[in-house]
């Protein structure tokens, strides 16, 4: 019943109210900050938690063969290879390959009162602007969920000083039910409009929830969108953990992500290697299947 829930979800996606809160005019400006224009396909990048190994192994010639995969962008996972204490040295050798550091998952600590500044110079140097907290076991607890709120809305109003733009991003967990919503929900609603939701499509696929919903319903906030291969539980014949070969409508989620999430790039995320592919193997044909899937669109 999972499967066939799931694929009705998807199958009926683009259907499905928003379900939208309508903002102020105060909230609608701050919104329109975050938009690009609309029709204007988002640039493709890397999270490279995805070839974690190879990173770590090579740093320099795994992002040579990212970017020789056509990827304009990366977003980093905690591991900047040689260029760990040394920001300028990383934006160049990424301008070298024609790739920009689309945004990093940090952590809190990199940002507490010992390491605020540090990292700040950091990530300013490297010309990455946009940080996200990737992970955070509060965000399904209902006992410390607004803990967690807390910690976030205080981050970020220190970061918006700095000029960085800064959110959260999903597993599965943050769409369980939680009041009369998600946790998801309240995340979004207890943070500023231009607190960055950034959603892991794989994850609210696996959650059996519809990825739609929650982009119309907060518009302006999908800035940074992982595109995610997540299969359900049960094995589905003929679909793999692949971009273009899993469940998921990805056309209905590009479309919304352009015409209501704000979105400025899809960053493809594989954490599974199916038939015996390695990460690199893995990545490139998700990257194939997303390039196919955009040359069919009809916006």
């Amino acid at each position: 019943m999972k499967v066939i829930k799931i694929i009705m979800l998807f199958a009926l996606a683009t259907g499905l109210a928003s379900c939208a809160l309508t903002p102020s005019a105060t909230a609608n400006n701050k919104v329109q900050a975050n938009t690009q224009e609309t029709g204007t396909m988002p640039k493709i990048g890397l999270q490279l938690w995805s070839i974690k190994d190879d990173v770590k192994q090579d740093f320099k010639g795994t992002l040579t063969q990212v970017a020789n995969m056509g990827f304009k962008g990366v977003e980093f996972a905690g591991d900047y290879g040689p260029y760990k204490n040394n920001g300028k040295g990383l934006k160049n050798f990424l301008n070298s390959l024609g790739l920009t550091g689309s945004a990093a998952h940090i952590r809190f600590k990199d940002f507490n009162e010992e390491n605020f500044n540090r990292s700040v110079a950091f990530f300013r140097d490297a010309g990455i602007d946009t940080l996200i907290v990737p992970w955070d076991d509060r965000a399904w607890d209902k006992h410390k969920i607004q803990a967690l709120v807390t910690d976030l809305n205080q981050l970020a109003a220190q970061l918006t000083r700095e000029g960085f733009k800064f959110g959260y991003h999903n597993h599965d967990e943050e769409f369980n039910a939680y009041g009369n919503a998600t946790f998801w929900d309240h995340i979004a609603r207890t943070t500023a409009q231009d607190f960055v939701l950034q959603m892991d499509v794989g994850w609210v696929t696996y959650a059996e929830h519809n990825p739609l919903t929650y982009i119309k319903r907060y518009p302006g906030r999908t800035l940074t969108t992982h595109f995610k291969a997540k299969l359900p539980e049960q094995e589905i014949k003929g679909k793999r953990a692949i971009i273009g070969d899993d469940v998921t409508d990805w056309a209905s989620v590009i479309k919304a992500d352009i015409a209501h999430g704000g979105t400025q790039w899809f960053i493809v995320e594989q954490e599974e290697y199916p038939d015996g592919l390695t990460p690199l193997e893995a990545v490139k044909l998700s990257k194939r299947g997303l390039d196919k899937i955009i040359a069919n669109l009809e916006l």
